[in-house]
């Protein structure tokens, strides 16, 4: 059994070292757009006001530059179909954002196909901008022949627009790796026209029903109705056994018309709903009201991924999602019993995800989380990378929410924490963060104790790499103590290096129940399948 996994990292690396060849039902990836937007994260407070901090989460700009014609070249040089598609998208859009966007995607596709089984299907969630590139790059990768379906799905109602239609749908392209994917169709409810107009009989038990031609096409043999044998009519058979018609007729569910024609009593609670079609406008979007939004800019319903997941894999089978973002494909395979693995690049998305899967599934959810460090080499080594990397990483071992990266627009603060310590309705506290990965001294600990009285904060605390001194031990002891409403006192100014962090020390603050820094998701029951499966 693979075991349900967070990967933080390049999923093309990822992929490419972690994931073996054909273990992998379904796979759902919903890239970052060609849309030339900078998302941005908004949290809320706890009041459920906007708050002001922001976090860059990705820039989905895409530029051709070095790594671009590289990734380019890389996949030219394979040879075979997918080189030849490249090299024509190359012919025709010339070097710009487009081609550096499909040159990031078809490598990564590419390796999507490797992992996944013979019976597995792939959905690419995208917008109408890239999705015919897209396509084109698909049927490269997996063949035309295994194009299943163009799913529409309604994202918005319809808007104002300055000279054009207004764009209100993303794309799902769905494709197969080979010729007998899972399939579970899915089905829609019956809408309450259809209802109206097709089951106009009620039983007296008041369920309701349609009568339905008990025939098929082709010709075939008379059966027994009863004490009548009956000939079908010309050119047509009936449609079950003898067995089947002798139990339909003790059961009720067969009705003669005026004709003296046996029909078949449909009952709608017996029917699944609607075959559902590739015009899917029955899911709303998330809006701003919506119970389940954790305020990820491209977060995705639920019920959609539940949707896919069902039609497309069974319990116990394993899904991909390597673009997981807060993790909704995750979440959706985790209740509906399945196995799932999670790819993002990004520290935030990976911290947003494991709160979400606690929320949701309960702390004894098990999982694994790779490519986080694990000790102070692995620490020192993503400061020296990607030094906002480390600073998401090191706040989220203490559950905080990093404000937004841009340089000088912090006043200070690299993270915050809320807490509260009034009972309910009492007024809502923080934690303001510093992370330092190179040297520290007593003036940082100065600097963020300006801070912390400017802010109107109660406790201040900077997570640093190296040990403190001494002068910063006299520092924090300086800045005295924060009584709490429970009677609790605690330190107003403290220090945390990552060795502390990663040996499982933490601040010391009022006890608080359930985190209320980042927007807490619903607690969802699982689907209890297989009881092997590692189920909340």
């Amino acid at each position: 059994m693979t075991d349900n996994t967070l990967y933080y990292g390049d999923n093309l690396d990822i992929l490419r070292r972690y994931v073996k060849d054909e273990t992998v039902d379904l796979v759902y990836l919903d890239p970052p757009f060609n849309s030339n937007a900078t998302y941005n994260v908004l949290f809320g407070e706890q009041d459920g006001t906007q708050a002001a901090s922001q976090i860059k989460a990705f820039d989905d700009t895409w530029h051709w530059d070095a790594s671009a014609a590289a990734a380019y070249q890389d996949t030219v040089e394979l040879g075979g179909q997918v080189s030849r598609a490249m090299q024509a998208f190359r012919t025709v859009l010339g070097e710009n954002t487009l081609l550096a966007y499909l040159a990031m995607m078809a490598p990564r596709l590419v390796e999507l196909r490797r992992v996944m089984k013979p019976t597995a299907s792939i959905y690419l969630h995208c917008d109408p901008t890239a999705s015919h590139y897209l396509k084109m790059l698909m049927d490269s990768v997996f063949g035309v022949r295994y194009y299943r379906s163009e799913l529409i799905w309604k994202r918005s109602a319809s808007h104002g627009g300055a000279g054009s239609y207004n764009d209100i749908h993303d794309t799902i392209l769905y494709y197969s790796k080979g010729d007998s994917p899972t399939w579970n169709p899915p089905y829609a409810q019956h809408d309450t026209e259809y209802i109206r107009s097709h089951y106009t009989n009620r039983d007296a038990d008041g369920r309701l029903y349609q009568l339905v031609s008990a025939t098929g096409a082709g010709a075939g043999p008379a059966r027994r109705f009863g004490d009548r044998m009956i000939e079908p009519p010309a050119g047509r058979h009936w449609a079950w056994k003898q067995e089947k018609i002798d139990e339909l007729m003790v059961e009720g569910r067969i009705v003669f018309t005026a004709s003296d024609m046996p029909r078949y009593k449909r009952y709608l609670d017996d029917t699944p709903g609607t075959p559902l079609g590739t015009i899917w406008t029955d899911i709303p979007p998330i809006n701003s009201q919506a119970a389940e939004r954790l305020g990820y800019p491209t977060q995705k319903p639920l019920t959609l991924l539940e949707r896919i997941i069902n039609a497309s894999s069974n319990p116990g089978d394993v899904v991909l999602d390597p673009f997981c973002g807060c993790g909704t494909a995750v979440a959706a395979a985790q209740k509906l019993g399945r196995q799932w693995i999670g790819i993002d690049i990004t520290h935030l998305a990976v911290t947003l995800m494991k709160h979400r899967l606690w929320d949701a599934f309960g702390k004894d959810l098990p999982f694994q989380v790779k490519g986080e460090p694990v000790s102070v080499p692995d620490a020192q080594a993503l400061a020296a990378s990607d030094p906002y990397q480390f600073q998401w990483w090191a706040l989220g071992l203490v559950g905080a929410r990093p404000v937004e990266g841009k340089k000088g627009a912090d006043k200070g603060i690299d993270g915050r924490l809320y807490f509260h310590d009034e009972g309910a309705g009492g007024k809502t506290k923080q934690v303001i963060f510093s992370v330092k990965a190179g040297h520290t001294n007593v003036t940082h600990l100065r600097d963020l104790r300006g801070v912390i009285e400017r802010e109107g904060a109660e406790i201040g605390v900077l997570l640093t790499m190296e040990e403190p001194t001494r002068p910063m031990h006299t520092e924090a002891a300086s800045a005295g103590f924060y009584d709490s409403g429970w009677g609790t006192r605690h330190p107003r100014l403290q220090v945390l290096t990552v060795a502390e962090l990663l040996a499982g020390k933490g601040i010391d603050m009022p006890a608080t129940r359930g985190n209320v820094t980042f927007k807490k998701a619903e607690r969802v029951k699982t689907t209890e399948a297989h009881p092997e499966l590692p189920l909340a």
